[in-house]
């Protein structure tokens, strides 16, 4: 069965599975009003016991001149501050090994997931046994909204140990009723596609990058997409599978339908998945309240509107989080999807992190908007990167350029098409730098798109 209410001291919608529509929880399809009513009476319960035994939090409340029963609803939100990973990262300085932010006692605890990065220390986060089961329900629905159903033989290829993502979807398609092939990332590109082969694998979990190089080993030995059974795949940990060339380059190369998926450590970690009419990311909004804010004034922005997100627990137990800066831009909707769901989507995914934008000549821009000119051109691979030369302390690039790998032979058209197209969609010039097929470094982590020179 799946986690109830019961388990976190909570009414619940029930949960259940309900394969004729790909629906794995009711809940998924109650109305505004009712999932409002919903997480209103679970964000009370969580601000009052975070109240009760975060030091933390107990700070941000009493600096904001409120106490817990103050913020009874989700607009009430907005008295409390946003917390940011740098807030929790020296917290947990303070007060080691956890941090004042765990809430849980330590009898309750059963996991503990630092978060990855490249910067800094990881921010511990703790799992109960109830976040365990709690988890992996959510972690289920997410899959079963991709198109992934019970029989499938899963095969997961997001990294175990650091980057928990792999956990939780191996506990929720094992939960769901699939056979799981727990390759993880380590493993060579050739033993995944021998998985792949001998397995018989249906759905498959990777970042869009390692799918993308899986790809380009299948060509290179003369294996053929449709000698793979692979029928869906849930590309995350990096943008990518929203952007409709990376999407079309993933479904090309594997042969199946691919949707974009969305997670983090300290709040999922995986949260969010497009359903089968991909048309925005699904939240579980039952789970975890999402905002999307003005960077500068913090004030939320209107609905479809760019805004930086930030999320509530409204179930977790061991290190839950209230209103924790994301970093990642995203539009919001809350017009029910074709799919019948009702919960928040992120329209066409994450557009980027705040931390990578770039400032070059009065322009600014993303990876992913280069990614979708890149990977719209046949005559170059799916890799690049973008070399950035000095920034000044407002973040402005001294120079720009966007490194790509040829397909095939030399040719200086495909150099000047390239340097048109992103001029036209990124609104300035930059320097164009074409190599070799396989000059870039292929990932199976998530792929470094940008570098500082």
């Amino acid at each position: 069965m799946a986690a109830t209410g019961k388990d976190f001291g909570l009414e619940t919608h029930g949960n259940g599975q309900n394969e004729e529509i790909g629906h794995w929880d009711p809940v998924e399809t109650v109305s505004r009003d009712e999932l409002v009513d919903l997480q209103s009476e679970r964000l009370r319960w969580q601000v009052e016991r975070c109240f009760r035994s975060s030091l933390l939090y107990r700070r941000k409340l009493e600096e904001a001149g409120a106490e817990p029963g103050d913020i009874r609803f989700p607009e009430d939100l907005l008295r409390i501050p946003v917390v940011t990973k740098e807030e929790l990262r020296a917290d947990q300085e303070a007060s080691p090994p956890f941090g004042s932010f765990t809430v849980a006692p330590q009898d309750d605890w059963r996991e503990v997931h630092p978060s990855t990065g490249t910067t800094g220390q990881p921010v511990n986060t703790i799992w109960t046994g109830t976040d365990v089961l709690t988890i992996t329900d959510f972690t289920a629905r997410t899959l079963v909204q991709a198109g992934v159903r019970p029989g499938d033989v899963f095969q997961n290829a997001f990294a175990y140990g650091l980057w928990v993502a792999g956990m939780s979807c191996h506990y929720a398609a094992a939960k769901l009723g699939c056979l799981v092939v727990p390759t993880g990332a380590a493993v060579s590109s050739d033993k995944q596609i021998e998985f792949l082969l001998t397995a018989g694998s249906t759905a498959l979990c990777a970042t869009p990058s390692y799918a993308l190089h899986i790809g380009e080993v299948l060509a290179a030995h003369g294996i053929s997409p449709d000698q793979l059974s692979l029928r869906v795949g849930l590309f995350g940990g990096e943008p990518g599978a929203e952007n409709p060339a990376t999407r079309t380059a993933i479904e090309s190369a594997l042969g199946l339908s691919a949707h974009d998926y969305y997670g983090l450590a300290e709040v999922g970690p995986t949260f969010a998945s497009e359903c089968e009419a991909k048309d925005g990311l699904h939240f579980a909004e039952d789970h975890v309240l999402v905002e999307a804010l003005d960077p500068v004034s913090q004030a939320p922005v209107a609905e479809g509107e760019l805004g930086v997100l930030v999320f509530t627990h409204l179930t977790r137990e061991g290190t839950p989080v209230l209103r924790y800066w994301s970093n990642d831009y995203a539009r919001l909707s809350r017009e029910p999807c074709a799919c019948g769901r009702t919960h928040v989507r992120a329209v066409s995914g994450i557009v980027g992190r705040h931390d990578d934008l770039i400032i070059f000549k009065g322009a600014k821009f993303y990876p992913s908007q280069v990614e979708k000119v890149v990977r719209s051109c046949a005559d170059l691979s799916s890799e690049f990167r973008i070399e950035i030369e000095r920034r000044d302390e407002e973040g402005v690039a001294a120079s720009c350029t966007v490194v790509a790998e040829r397909a095939g032979e030399f040719d200086a058209a495909v150099e000047a098409d390239l340097r048109r197209a992103l001029r036209a969609e990124l609104g300035v010039g930059v320097a164009v730098r074409l190599e070799g097929l396989g000059s870039l470094e292929r990932t199976t982590f998530k792929a470094k798109r940008i570098v500082l020179r």
